[in-house]
């Protein structure tokens, strides 16, 4: 009997043996910067990224992946695994000359996978507030950073608002014409070819594109000849331009030998910006609203530990589990208080999500111009007041000019005592508000969202400082002025 139970035992301890010693994936985190949910190959054929289209279907898309309504609130989400609306960020997003950044008492992942033994990279846009050094990726866990600070800027010469941004680690870096896409390409591979393989390795991967300014080398534009519109021509060129970086760095880790021991994520910041020729069709609204379209996010998992292939996920994710979740993916062990729920389980095996509901945004600064406040739960989403501008379905080659007549940026009046209820399991597309039919769903998600409004942190929006001009730092954004 004893004999038995032992070996019993040691088939056990065999059986997981794989799965407990496996050695730590390295992971790669991209994200796409106000990248449409219709401006992806898996979903539009006429959209062309391959790279991305082969990596999600090794992988699993994720249906149900939300994150803010803008880029800094769901970047701070990625890094801390917190609500934007508990650490002062849920109010549209940080400004070039704002003396502010995300919270520093929050500890940024890249800090607890270096505690992991990891190696830490990041390339691409920052948008986390740079106006003393501390608020700068390396004192928040990078080892490296190659990029830029703010949340625009044009793609050849590197600047926004009147100043250079760009940096080398700390060094300023001056444009030499060349697009940033290629730059970040270029980079990630250099990092790659150096890396130490035994070692595992984070690298955040915030790209650029597809954020206006509308610009790319004409050869990815003109891959797009039967698109009407100019804007909508360039702006799939930058997807296509995307797309081959990724491939670019796809190669470089196969190269390396890396490939297979990687985690890849990928994700949207926000949705597609309508005015700058991004599409989220058939989901309602854009970049700036609580909509579907402005927060369902274009995302995929692929790569080590994922256990299912050519899989579309229909589990609910927020931009809060990633923290987590990452983290839990190294090995860490990630903090139960966090507003974040750690889904790496879920993720892996394709099994049920643990998230049943969420919080799109709480903004009680007015104008709320990206939406004052949305909760789901379950199948049910409930908008409390102004939804954000940009509320219509729009189709993919719209002309620009013609949305204007649908928005009013200023006039959130009307909005301040509505509710809009959806069930979003049956309507997805948000076309039927079932808030007068369904009073007592209102009732009980709006006390749940009353729950969340009693954990707000003021909107830390300061005015703009003159301080932050970059003539007092030979011509560019440079941190020490707050």
């Amino acid at each position: 009997m004893e004999t038995s139970v032992s070996v019993f035992v040691f088939c056990i301890f065999i059986h997981f043996l794989p799965y407990v010693s496996a050695k730590p994936p390295h992971i790669l985190f991209i994200v796409a910067d106000d990248y449409g949910w219709n401006d992806v190959g898996f979903r539009n054929p006429s959209v062309l990224t391959p790279n991305i289209d082969k990596l999600a279907r090794s992988g699993m898309i994720l249906n149900s992946s939300y994150v803010m309504p803008v880029c800094t609130p769901s970047r701070n989400s990625f890094m801390t695994g917190q609500y934007a609306f508990k650490s002062g960020l849920q109010h549209i997003v940080i400004l070039p000359q704002q003396a502010t950044c995300a919270p520093l008492n929050n500890t940024f992942l890249p800090k607890k996978l270096k505690e992991l033994g990891y190696a830490t990279h990041a390339i691409g846009k920052w948008h986390l507030g740079f106006c003393k050094w501390e608020c700068t990726p390396t004192y928040r866990g990078f080892d490296t950073f190659y990029g830029y600070y703010n949340g625009a800027e044009d793609y050849y010469n590197l600047s926004i608002a009147g100043g250079k941004d760009f940096r080398d680690n700390r060094t300023p870096v001056n444009a030499t014409g060349e697009y940033s896409t290629i730059l970040y390409a270029r980079r990630a591979e250099s990092i790659l070819k150096d890396h130490d393989a035994s070692k595992p390795m984070y690298m955040y991967l915030p790209f650029q594109s597809v954020h206006e300014p509308l610009q790319v080398p004409q050869k990815y534009s003109d891959m797009y000849s039967k698109v009407h519109t100019e804007s909508r021509r360039t702006y799939l060129g930058m997807v296509t331009a995307m797309d081959e970086a990724i491939g670019n760095i796809t190669k470089a880790l196969k190269t390396k030998g890396m490939f297979n021991d990687t985690l890849i994520v990928f994700t949207a910041d926000n949705g597609g910006w309508i005015t700058y020729a991004g599409n989220n069709y058939p989901l309602r609204g854009g970049k700036t609203t609580v909509f579907e379209g402005g927060t369902r996010a274009t995302a995929f998992v692929s790569g080590a530990g994922i256990q299912k292939s050519n899989y579309v996920y229909p589990g609910m994710i927020h931009a809060v589990d990633w923290m987590p979740t990452v983290l839990s993916a190294a090995g860490g062990t990630p903090d139960p208080t966090l507003d974040g729920i750690d889904q790496w389980d879920s993720l892996r095996t394709a099994g049920e999500s643990k998230r049943t509901e969420f919080i799109y945004n709480i903004d009680d600064l007015r104008p709320e111009i990206c939406g004052h406040a949305a909760i789901r739960m379950g199948d049910y989403k409930l908008i409390d007041g102004y939804p954000g501008a940009f509320q219509d379905w729009y189709k993919p080659d719209q002309v620009v000019s013609d949305l204007y007549e649908d928005v009013s940026l200023n006039d959130t009046r009307p909005f301040f005592d509505k509710m809009m209820l959806f069930n979003l399991k049956d309507d997805p597309n948000e076309h039927v508000d079932l808030s007068k039919k369904h009073p007592d769903i209102v009732k009980k998600l709006k006390s749940r969202l009353e729950y969340y409004h009693k954990q707000i942190v003021p909107a830390n929006f300061p005015k703009n400082s003159a301080s932050s001009a970059p003539t007092n730092y030979g011509g560019f954004w440079t941190p020490g002025w707050c």
